[in-house]
């Protein structure tokens, strides 16, 4: 069996993805036309490159202005249904068996939506995509960094409401630069006392003290993207020593500039030197994305081989907030795969 079926093939887990950020443009333009969101008529094509990034934005801000229409669209329990069923159809296709999709429940308030029908209507779909298409998920409540410490509190509270019900963690997401970690301790300390995982965006945007400062005053789990940890010895070392994933998301880091090439990435560094890194595609529309491509991209580009990829599909699982039960599901599926592989080679 040659890699590039096994990339198919081989059972995967996605624990960044963006709900906003991974709806089918075709979907985006029929709501957007029904419910005249648009000011002018567009055709598919020219809406693909509103919601798309091809090549490289100047910054991460040019890059969540792509959210934008997405974001518009997404104010209906009926659309939230949508968008989110057909995330875990596309999802299932590549044969991600796990999902970790995170959103910011207080942007889909704008159609008089109470934050709490925003969260059911997510984890409504997300039980049909277990029941009906086969695939476990959790959801990720994100706190956005440039909204105040209160609304952060609020976000905690609704992920303690569901946090047997499917929501598994909460995130902090946004504008890095402007707005440090320790703005929002008061809201991860809660989640902390409540129970809840915590996951946190830092080392995106070349601020590497962030990483240190999300998993010692925020009490992060795992970071989200952690690009900039090579540029602090200090901070490597911890991430080893510690064992904290990193959600790797190598296609949104070169959309952004954060490294200015798939090849100049440090992620095989970081998985030669035992940091525990995972493969995610944080927006599979905005970046033009799936999890296969992110893998292609890492054996063309990073040299990654078949031994570097059983290990992130190991760590993608074992790093999961999913439950035990989900967790050994998974690891069977893997594991299974693995060794059928291995007798269909030997």
């Amino acid at each position: 069996m040659n890699l590039d079926k096994i990339l198919e093939l081989i059972p995967k887990t996605d624990l960044h993805c963006h709900l906003d950020g991974s709806l089918r443009p075709e979907t985006i333009l029929d709501i957007a036309s029904k419910e005249n969101i648009l000011t002018s008529d567009i055709d598919l094509n020219t809406l693909e490159k509103q919601v798309k990034v091809l090549g490289k934005c100047n910054s991460l801000k040019q890059y969540l202005d792509k959210f934008n229409l997405p974001i518009k669209i997404m104010q209906s329990e009926k659309n939230i249904y949508r968008v989110t069923t057909e995330l875990l159809e596309d999802a299932i296709k590549k044969n991600i068996k796990y999902i970790e999709i995170r959103f910011a429940p207080f942007n889909h308030l704008a159609g008089n939506l109470k934050p709490e029908q925003v969260i059911e209507t997510v984890l409504s779909a997300m039980d049909y995509g277990r029941k009906n298409l086969g695939i476990m998920s959790n959801l990720i409540l994100c706190i956005l960094r440039q909204e105040s410490p209160q609304l952060g509190i609020k976000v905690v509270e609704l992920a303690k409401k569901y946090f047997s019900r499917g929501v598994a963690a909460i995130d902090l997401a946004g504008d890095e630069t402007n707005f440090p970690p320790e703005i929002h301790s008061e809201s991860f300390n809660l989640a902390r006392k409540y129970g809840i995982h915590r996951t946190i965006h830092a080392g995106e945007t070349g601020i590497s003290e962030n990483i240190l400062k999300s998993i010692k005053i925020l009490h992060a789990e795992r970071i989200g993207h952690g690009t900039y940890a090579y540029k602090d010895k200090e901070t490597l070392k911890y991430l080893i020593e510690h064992e904290i994933p990193l959600e790797v998301c190598i296609t949104s880091n070169v959309n952004t500039s954060a490294v200015n090439s798939y090849r100049e990435h440090p992620i095989k560094k970081y998985l030669d030197e035992d940091i525990m890194v995972t493969v995610n595609t944080d927006n599979i529309t905005v970046s033009n994305t799936d999890i296969i491509q992110e893998f292609k991209y890492l054996v063309k580009y990073q040299n990654f081989d078949f031994k570097d990829i059983k290990k992130v599909t190991e760590n993608g699982i074992n790093c999961s907030f999913a439950s035990e039960e989900d967790k050994n599901n998974l690891r069977n599926d893997y594991y299974s795969f693995i060794n059928n592989t291995k007798a269909i080679d030997s």
